[in-house]
């Protein structure tokens, strides 16, 4: 999902419904390459005492649900490999702009049109993006990823150094979410780093920004298309979305334009006017003192320049890519324009 401490995106949570969630692989008779029983690990039994102690939960019940968590080298491998090699604009684009998801962004609205209406209305996100960020993160819940959300979240506590505390963090919040929820630990499937449902979320942006938005007395981000459209369309209220404002302004460089802020995820913090000082303007008319941020694409017929309004900065709280923003947009639009909205 959704909220991402320390930079780690939902771009590489949603990359493991890809992954095969693939069993231990056997190397001799009897062995394995994973272990079973985390309830022994030196770290787990710290974290088990500080659970007790922190938030009144039961030893021999977590012993239980540690003893049955396993740890996946698929898992270990995943989030070690080097990222893969940066994407242009021109590269990253087709990737989302295509026929299939287009059409099965279509087909989604369609299928929950009185749900995605309710949450525009409720929350003030337009259903088209909605739509679009599920649309990117599961290809409309077709890929949620195949991991048990408790190997994914153990295996990274436990056994992966580098990001021991965030995950320990998020192990913590699964915890408290299942037993919130009335549900078992062992219940949820994720991505190969615990996050969940049509839109990904993380355990501790799920106890935050997910809504029960069916009513039902469950906040099913995995099965129920409304709960996952109401705790979408909540995340983004939550992040600043700006009810009927723009999201994006394609914009002009002059030759000599020279702006160390291009291409920096922060918060809109310089004027158009600003901007044209610094070589950048805007082709459709914006007002001055509008504040926007401003980036750089390597597209197809060249370099695209593009200001960013308060909700591209709200769609980058989703995910730190400019390109993951502009791809979210940009799709809506087209999800729309097939819908016959415009």
């Amino acid at each position: 999902m959704v909220h991402l401490k320390n930079s780690f995106s939902i771009s590489v949570f949603k990359r493991t419904a890809r992954l095969a969630s693939f069993a231990c692989l056997p190397l001799l008779v009897g062995s394995a390459v994973c272990s079973a029983d985390y309830s022994q690990h030196p770290e787990a039994k710290k974290f088990i005492s500080e659970m007790v102690a922190k938030n009144g939960f039961s030893r021999t019940e977590l012993v239980g649900w540690l003893e049955k968590a396993e740890k996946k080298q698929s898992i270990i491998d995943a989030i070690s490999r080097p990222a893969e090699q940066s994407k242009t604009w021109k590269e990253y684009r087709p990737i989302f702009m295509v026929p299939t998801r287009i059409e099965g962004g279509v087909k989604f609205w369609r299928e929950n049109r009185s749900e995605l209406e309710r949450a525009e209305a409720q929350f003030g996100v337009p259903a088209e993006v909605i739509v679009a960020i599920i649309g990117v993160e599961t290809g409309y819940g077709k890929n949620m990823g195949g991991y048990n959300v408790l190997d994914a979240l153990t295996t990274l506590a436990f056994d992966y150094p580098a990001r021991a505390p965030f995950f320990r963090s998020e192990l913590e919040n699964y915890f408290l979410l299942t037993r919130e929820q009335k549900h078992s630990p062992l219940d949820f499937k994720g991505s190969y780093a615990g996050a969940m449902g049509y839109g990904q979320f993380m355990p501790s942006s799920y106890r935050k920004w997910a809504v029960d938005f069916s009513g039902d007395g469950f906040t099913d981000i995995w099965k129920t298309p409304s709960d996952a459209i109401g705790s979408v369309a909540n995340y983004f209220k939550e992040h600043g979305w700006k009810t009927g404002e723009p999201v994006t302004v394609e914009a002009h460089a002059s030759d000599n334009m020279k702006s160390e802020q291009l291409n920096s995820i922060v918060p809109p913090n310089q004027t158009v006017d600003q901007w044209r000082e610094q070589g950048i303007n805007p082709i459709s008319w914006l007002p001055p003192t509008t504040r926007v941020i401003a980036f750089q694409f390597e597209g197809v017929n060249g370099p695209e320049y593009w200001f960013g309004l308060q909700n591209f900065y709200t769609i980058t709280r989703y995910n730190r890519s400019p390109m993951y923003a502009m791809a979210v947009y940009q799709l809506s639009q087209s999800i729309k324009v097939e819908m016959g909205k415009i």
